[in-house]
């Protein structure tokens, strides 16, 4: 397989939604979508472990999809450009409409548990 110096836009984008396609990232993105909040806040509101989140958190950090910030003792993360909750309305929007459809879809595995 050869790679190219530039990765075609479509790669990208696949790569981009690989972020919000796991279960646990997706999770920890729609509490943020209410505002900043703590890894200990955001371990309250998706039941997931301190170590999931703040591992979670570093890859989304990562992706440029949350940021964080130092507020005294406490760090604060949050969605790092209001059109991350935009995309997660539009899904929400999209599967108003479709959810029959992508409930019943066999080709995409998503795991029950989310405290893995």
């Amino acid at each position: 397989m050869l790679l190219t110096a530039k990765p075609r836009a479509i790669d990208i984008q696949a790569k981009l939604f690989r972020g919000f396609a796991d279960p646990s990232r997706l999770s920890i993105l729609e509490t943020l979508r209410d505002g900043a909040a703590t890894v200990s806040e955001i371990v309250e509101a998706t039941g997931l472990s301190q170590s999931n989140v703040s591992n979670h958190l570093a890859c989304l950090r990562d992706c440029g999809l949350v940021t964080a910030h130092q507020q005294g003792r406490f760090v604060y993360y949050e969605l790092s450009d209001p059109r991350v909750g935009q995309l997660l309305t539009l899904a929400d929007q999209l599967l108003a409409d479709v959810a029959k459809g992508v409930y019943e879809c066999t080709r995409y595995n998503v795991k029950e548990s989310r405290n893995g």
